[in-house]
């Protein structure tokens, strides 16, 4: 499976993939009862095994809610994007593979330029890092 979830299961392989230096964090921002964000997943997770250089997470904006804080969803699917946690993109996406495959492969051969973002979507890989320490995914540092 290349798509993490914020569950425990895969709190280690989250909290590992968190912390590769310049790697892309891809979070894909759905909810379960989204028809859009179900038929999208099968394409996000062939697009994180074409991938493997970068972390894609998905979260569900309700199960994963305390996670998110005020993050503003206006869509499905939302998509943020950092590399080593500076935002790089935030917003709606079309669900459809090809169009989201550019967006990361530009960002991803592209010299870092951060967007200004409200501080909730800001801090996401900061509170999934957290996440996955608090789950067993990473130790605590000495």
């Amino acid at each position: 499976m290349n798509v993490l979830t914020t569950g425990a299961r895969d709190a280690a392989r989250l909290g590992q993939s968190l912390c590769v230096r310049d790697a892309l964090l891809v979070a894909c921002l759905c909810a379960r009862w989204c028809d859009t964000c179900e038929a999208f997943r099968e394409d996000f997770s062939r697009l994180a095994a074409d991938r493997p250089a970068c972390a894609f997470v998905w979260i569900d904006i309700e199960d994963d809610c305390e996670l998110l804080g005020d993050i503003d969803i206006e869509n499905f699917p939302t998509l943020a994007i950092y590399r080593g946690g500076i935002p790089l993109f935030f917003g709606v996406s079309l669900p459809q593979a090809g169009v989201v495959g550019r967006t990361i492969d530009s960002l991803a051969d592209a010299l870092p330029r951060p967007v200004q973002l409200p501080p909730a979507a800001a801090a996401l890989p900061s509170a999934l890092i957290e996440h996955a320490r608090c789950a067993g995914g990473l130790r605590k540092e000495a």
